[in-house]
């Protein structure tokens, strides 16, 4: 990789924040303030140097200093960043940004080497980006989008666009290893259990001329600790139960007294990930690289009932009238609730990239990506002692994916124009079977059909972006995005409600977008941005309605497609040896796409009349901001509130369900000397609600989503010349908080690493 030397705050803006276009020729021929030598790296994906959005960003290097098992853990320090991930292997991390909260997955985007991670079949915890099918170790830059003020990206970029791109090998053998593990003390309600497991993942490459081979291979053993609690709810006719002692009395976050009576989902996740990467450079400006990925995921989940009889056994079920007896009170249990479950998925990604500089004034860039499901079995018992149960299967789910991209600079970059036409396409397929089965664990054991979900979606769209510099110290960049979505081959099946068919449809929308840069100072820019965008409904939104377990998803097949109108003016530049950046940002969504997930496990999707979300951000990034410390610091203040929802006026004027008013984060990364490094991390998150009428006042506990303040540490020694050792701990003061469901407790990493 080519790496160049640039004039510092030049660098400092195009590397960590603004779109390298806008800025680097307003500056050539002033005189630059001095700050803290860096790179900056020209193999940066064109979306990104393009991008009229804030940005920003973190590298490898950077992310060996933080406590990283799972590849999302290396943006966790990203101003507005929020990962809902619950314990280490957890598969539902999905990315809170600005104005999204942690139920609307399918409003980031996850790009790795151009390729899509991004799983837009759905938009819940359900659907998160594969992040499993890159690893930390391979990783050389991350770059941070916030908000869709690009021609180039869909609607799904209303939150954050996250792209990594991974190391390209140098000539001759490089490889990496590292053994880690991890454990952490969970102690929750009667659940005292401590949640431990290990990690290995070596990555390596080989190059030999313009032939160059990659390889990542990840071993990951898990235990997590209880996701879910089951309460009862009082029995409203009958006579008569099981007394039972064991269970706990508590308020829920909307002040109602609940009795707690175990805990469920306790994971056991085995993921093992293989990928090769083969690239061939038939110049330094033109690269055809294919990319095979397989991640596996073996998992199996237990419950642990609180709940004992008169003689002292453990009580799943309730054997007498169906109820049990509280303090002579009779309540419903379900016995769903401490149902053992299984699942075994086989995900693979084939991709293809290609970009060239066919000229000096045009350049192309191409991207293909094939995502399969080959296996996909998840199974449940119907109680924890039943011989029988359910089996669903979703093989034969995925998507795939096109993306061209031109891009003409006239006259070598000299005619103040830079002009990007591009081509989109996607097409996702949702498949899910659900049969009885007589052997829970036995999926060859099926009996009865009991639910089957189909449908596909599909986009084309076409794009057209300029950045022209009009003016010595203006830049405007102009363009719009028109896009064709379909839905097809819906249907619903259900013992209960039959088989339903439902019509394709079609819709489309224009997305605008402006952006205007002014140059104000050699040090400082100014930048308006405003964007409107299209978020299409996911395929299972439309046609996913099912129960598994104590489960239940409801779809609707007539959502309609949400429409943002984005605004944010932003002023950047240099602050002592660093740079800060300043952004005020304003959403409005009309018709909003929402899953909302209610106590008794129900979750609905539906059509939010109109939504806004308002604030600023403040980011300062500052390598070697004293001797030997760098410093990466951010604050987020947001006020959201719905406007209008005729299906439920009763939350007109409320917050966005899971929108903090206040984020906040810090990472400070010390280098005692050339051996010893230490780094401390701090993440905050304010007030926020999970029901959409706010009534959850309460929310420090399961169920709510509540403040926390956080503090994470971590101190590596440098033991031979290829060869360091790491120490951290995560949630260093061991706070309580939720997300709905309970986050990490206090966490202990350890860890061994060899580069050569």
């Amino acid at each position: 990789m080519n790496l160049h030397r640039l004039k510092p705050l030049t660098l400092a803006i195009v590397s960590l924040f603004a779109s390298g276009p806008l800025l680097a020729a307003d500056v050539a021929d002033e005189p630059a303030k001095e700050l803290a030598g860096m790179t900056v790296r020209q193999a940066r994906p064109t979306v990104a140097v393009q991008n009229p959005s804030p940005q920003a960003e973190v590298t490898g290097e950077q992310a060996r200093q933080m406590n990283v098992v799972n590849t999302e853990d290396i943006v966790k320090y990203l101003p507005s960043l929020q990962i809902r991930k619950r314990y280490i292997g957890d598969r539902n991390a999905i990315i809170a940004a600005r104005t999204t909260g942690t139920v609307q997955s399918a409003r980031s985007l996850v790009y790795a080497d151009g390729l899509l991670l991004s799983n837009l079949l759905g938009n819940s915890f359900g659907y998160p980006a594969r992040w499993s099918l890159v690893g930390s170790e391979e990783i050389d830059t991350v770059d941070v989008l916030y908000g869709p003020f690009s021609a180039m990206l869909p609607g799904n970029s209303a939150g954050a666009t996250i792209l990594m791109t991974t190391r390209r090998p140098e000539e001759g053998v490089e490889v990496h290893a590292r053994a880690q593990a991890f454990s952490s003390h969970f102690n929750l309600y009667n659940t005292k259990m401590t949640a431990h497991g290990h990690q290995e993942q070596g990555s390596g490459s080989v190059r030999s001329g313009n032939l160059s081979i990659s390889m990542l291979a990840t071993h990951l053993d898990s235990y997590g600790p209880p996701m879910s609690f089951a309460t009862a709810s009082k029995a409203t006719s009958g006579s008569g139960g099981t007394p039972v002692s064991g269970y706990v009395i508590d308020k829920d976050p909307t002040g109602a007294e609940r009795v707690i009576l175990g805990a469920y989902g306790m994971d056991h996740t085995v993921q093992n990930v293989g990928k090769v990467r083969v690239a061939y450079d038939f110049s330094p400006d033109t690269r055809l690289a294919f990319t095979f990925g397989e991640w596996r995921n073996d998992s199996e989940s237990r419950a642990d009932s609180y709940l004992k009889n008169a003689a002292g056994q453990t009580v799943t079920t309730a054997t007498n009238s169906s109820a049990i007896l509280i303090n002579g009170q009779r309540y419903t249990l379900t016995a769903a609730n401490f149902a053992p479950t299984s699942s075994n998925t086989v995900n693979r990604l084939f991709g293809l990239t290609f970009d060239s500089r066919i000229s000096q004034d045009w350049r192309v860039e191409s991207a293909f990506s094939l995502y399969q499901t080959p296996t996909d079995i998840s199974r449940s018992a119907s109680s924890a002692s039943a011989s029988g149960g359910t089996a669903t299967f979703g093989d034969d789910t995925g998507w795939n994916n096109v993306d061209l991209r031109a891009i003409w600079r006239p006259d070598g970059g000299k005619a103040g124009h830079t002009l990007t036409v591009g081509f989109h396409q996607d097409a996702y397929k949702f498949v899910s079977d659900q049969y009885s089965v007589s052997r829970w664990q036995d999926e060859a054991s099926k009996t009865a059909l009991t639910s089957a979900n189909r449908g596909r979606t599909s986009t084309e769209a076409l794009y057209i972006q300029d950045e022209w510099k009009f003016a010595p110290r203006f830049r405007l960049i102009a363009g719009v995005r028109q896009e064709r979505w379909k839905a097809s081959d819906g249907s619903i099946y259900s013992t209960t409600l039959g088989q339903n068919n439902f019509k394709d449809r079609e819709e489309s929308g224009t997305s605008p977008k402006l952006t205007v840069a002014w140059q104000a100072t050699p040090d400082w820019n100014l930048r308006a941005s405003l964007g409107k965008a299209f978020r299409f409904p996911t395929v299972t939104e439309l046609f996913q309605t099912e129960k598994k377990g104590s489960t239940t998803s409801i779809s609707d097949p007539n959502l309609k497609p949400e429409k943002v109108f984005a605004k944010d003016l932003t002023a950047e530049g240099a602050v002592g040896n660093g740079v800060l950046r300043i952004s005020l940002f304003e959403e409005v969504v009309e018709d909003a796409l929402y899953s909302f997930t209610d106590y008794t496990n129900t979750s609905r999707n539906q059509n939010v009349d109109k939504l806004r979300a308002r604030g600023a951000e403040v980011a300062y990034v500052a390598p070697n901001v004293m001797r030997g410390l760098d410093l990466t610091a951010s604050m987020t203040y947001v006020h959201s509130r719905v406007l209008e929802n005729q299906l439920n006026p009763v939350t007109v004027g409320k917050w966005m369900v899971r929108v903090p008013d206040w984020r906040a984060s810090l990472f400070a990364a010390y280098h005692i000397d050339d051996r010893w490094t230490a780094s401390l991390g701090y993440k905050y998150s304010g007030k926020q609600y999970n029901n959409p009428d706010n009534s959850d006042e309460w929310p420090d506990t399961y169920g709510g989503n509540s403040k926390f303040s956080t503090f994470d540490a971590k101190v590596s020694y440098r033991v031979a010349k290829q060869v360091r050792a790491a120490f951290g701990v995560d949630n260093l003061t061991n706070e309580k908080y939720y997300a709905f469901h309970p986050y990490p407790q206090r966490t202990i990493h350890g860890e061994i690493r060899i580069d050569y």
